[in-house]
């Protein structure tokens, strides 16, 4: 189940490539075959994660690309291939904000997974990263949206390397942050 898993990560990565390329390459229809199906190894592969919020992402993100794959082929437009990394996105804000109303943030759910006895301000630091997350899934979306009605090459330059690119400099920098305030606390 691991490959699964493995595989469905992979073709998350490689959505706006297999997009654009499949595309060009071999037309909307069996580009829309192939990422079906993948969607569908995606919606299994979430039975491996070990949140329940991290299966019901899996569960929507994959029934959506499914949904946008036979729109797409339905109605011979890939336009509808362009909505998944703007869904993708609302589903991790609607994931994270809502956290934000319970006892734990999904940020320290995740450092609870490694630190189960986290200290106060680790807590405290949590809520924080947790915001920053939802801000940042608030602008990637809205400039994902945005690329929407772009060409497609501009469409696949952001959402299969700048985002990316965006999400590893937040996640890297965050991680620096926090090993500074670990330092600092004694932790």
């Amino acid at each position: 189940m691991r490959f699964i898993t493995a595989l469905s990560a992979i073709a998350l990565l490689g959505y706006p490539f297999a997009v654009y390329f499949g595309i060009s390459q071999w037309g909307l229809g069996p580009v829309a075959a192939v990422l079906g199906i993948l969607f569908v190894i995606r919606v299994l592969a979430g039975r491996q994660a070990r949140l329940r919020e991290l299966k019901t992402i899996a569960y929507l993100s994959g029934g959506a690309g499914i949904t946008l794959a036979v729109l797409g082929s339905v109605f011979r437009e890939h336009g509808w291939l362009m909505y998944y990394p703007v869904i993708v996105n609302a589903l991790m804000l609607m994931l994270f904000g809502s956290s934000l109303w319970q006892s734990q943030t999904m940020i320290e759910r995740f450092a609870r997974l490694q630190d189960p006895d986290l200290p106060a301000s680790g807590v405290r630091y949590t809520r924080t990263v947790t915001k920053v997350w939802c801000g940042f899934f608030v602008v990637n979306g809205a400039i994902a949206l945005a690329t929407c009605f772009m060409p497609l090459s501009a469409w696949t330059l952001y959402n299969g390397l700048i985002s990316y690119l965006l999400a590893g400099l937040l996640f890297g920098g965050e991680w620096l942050i926090r090993q500074r305030v670990q330092r600092q606390s004694g932790v």
